[in-house]
């Protein structure tokens, strides 16, 4: 068993994926369509959101694969919508390490692309990135 376990996380069978703070490392394993995020199930961790669930299936629903793998994501840091977003990335990105000809048809979804937008620093003198104090004329 611990072989077989062995085999699933493998280096070169991984997929990265970021957005914003968040980081998933993405398995997919031959299997019945079942998500497990941090080693509990992938609906309970999603909160059961329909559009974090969709965001998360999308590379394998574009190319019909939903019941012929399972996904294991180890995520951490941000929110689940980062989160969400980090594992679709993943699963993206592994699915062309697979197969060369799945490149062209998740391309025009958007599905590879790393979305590059993080938080702006806090710069000195604002409250926040770009918040100023209350300008006061007298």
């Amino acid at each position: 068993m611990d072989s077989k376990i062995e085999l699933i996380f493998q280096k070169d069978k991984i997929g990265l994926g970021r957005r914003k703070r968040s980081i998933a490392r993405v398995f997919l394993v031959p299997g019945e369509g079942n998500l497990i995020i941090n080693k509990s199930p992938g609906e309970k961790y999603l909160q059961y959101n329909t559009s974090y669930l969709d965001t998360v299936w999308a590379p394998l629903a574009k190319l019909n694969l939903e019941k012929s793998y399972d996904i294991i994501a180890l995520a951490n840091g941000g929110g689940l919508t980062g989160q969400a977003s980090a594992i679709q990335l993943g699963v993206a990105r592994l699915l062309c390490q697979m197969d060369k000809e799945n490149r062209v048809i998740l391309k025009p979804f958007g599905l590879l692309t790393r979305d590059a937008r993080i938080k702006e620093r806090k710069k000195y003198g604002l409250r926040k990135a770009r918040k100023a104090p209350q300008y006061s004329k007298r």
